[in-house]
């Protein structure tokens, strides 16, 4: 099965609004050897950005953990840490540097119980950080390392545990989300880290108004590469800011706060307070790039939205101000149809 789609992430009005469109290819085959292996084949490719996946699933009984071989490429650039903030940090200015990461390894996933869930991988990754006309480079601007060796190129092996816990009613719900990555010294010079980040939400039914509350912590120790750092700023953490425009640092703290309020059938109008912290560890990222960007470190941003569902999903625009008084306008789809 042949399947193209065109995705359209959140908008922003500060920033070049086509580059954020990206086309999908997506190649599926339910039954590749006879047996009910799965093949499926994606396809992503926008202006600035690709991303090729290759995953062969097995078949495997229900009650055992289902298997994944997986390869994949991405070509991303590097402007959530590298970037240098414009505009009163309302967008991330690019500096010409982008990752390219290939990764192929095997992915668990535990069947579900009750309200947890659970999966385990195992992937060696090459990361290559290269510049716009794709040669490889080792150094930023400024002749700071952009990898962990210092070599034009990083290679890790990593164990990933994922555990989700959802506890979901008509009047509430509560969701944990614990990510912990273990870099393992298996290969020469490959790099040995412990990366963990965990976030909570919580929303909770006020009459026909709707509140949400969340706080995603994050922390990394032992080797590391300044692409590893923990990005604070822009949607998804702290709004009116750009792509990693408050801070880039070892740990993080981000908490949000969004109420909705119903206007009519399907309109609802909401508030929302984000911030978020990088606790003072950005200077402990090789070559410090937040520093020498002159992000703050900190950063609050607040603003108000209007929320349309539909059956297609939930149409948002949200406006959001930072700290430096400066607004930014949001405009996207939620297939999820919530927020």
């Amino acid at each position: 099965m042949l399947c193209e789609a065109l995705l359209l992430p959140p908008l922003r009005s500060s920033g070049a609004t086509f580059s954020q469109i990206v086309g999908r290819i997506s190649l599926k085959h339910p039954s590749l050897f006879g047996r009910s292996e799965k093949l499926d084949v994606i396809l992503d490719k926008g202006i600035n950005e690709s991303n090729v996946v290759v995953a062969f699933r097995r078949p495997r009984p229900e009650w055992l953990s289902q298997q994944s071989f997986v390869i994949q490429h991405t070509m991303t650039p590097e402007i959530a840490v590298h970037g240098f903030p414009a505009d009163n940090f309302t967008r991330s200015g690019s500096r010409g540097i982008n990752l390219s990461r290939l990764s192929l390894g095997v992915e668990l996933n535990e069947p579900a119980t009750s309200n947890w869930t659970s999966g385990t991988s195992v992937k060696f990754e090459h990361i290559r950080p290269v510049n716009n006309e794709g040669r490889s480079i080792a150094r930023d601007h400024d002749g700071f390392p952009l990898t962990c060796s210092g070599n034009l190129h990083d290679n890790m092996i990593i164990l990933k545990q994922e555990s989700g816990y959802a506890d979901v009613n008509d009047n509430s719900f509560f969701k944990v989300n614990f990510q912990m990555e273990q870099g393992l010294p298996l290969v020469p010079k490959s790099l040995t880290f412990n990366r963990v980040k965990c976030a909570v939400s919580k929303g909770i039914k006020l009459g026909p108004t709707f509140l949400v509350t969340s706080l995603t912590g994050g922390s990394i120790v032992g080797d590391m590469a300044p692409y590893q750092a923990f990005a604070i700023g822009g949607l998804g953490s702290v709004r009116g800011y750009g792509e990693g425009a408050v801070g880039a640092g070892r740990l993080c703290l981000v908490a949000n706060c969004e109420y909705t309020v119903p206007l009519a059938k399907h309109l609802e109008g909401s508030v929302f307070m984000d911030c978020g912290s990088d606790l003072g560890f950005a200077r402990h990222v090789p070559g410090n790039p937040a520093l020498r960007q002159g992000k703050p470190g900190f950063g609050v941003g607040f603003g108000y939205g209007i929320h349309f569902n539909t059956d297609l999903g939930q149409i948002r625009v949200d406006y959001a101000m930072n700290a430096f008084s400066r607004k930014t306008i949001y405009f996207g789809i939620n297939n999820g149809g919530g927020s």
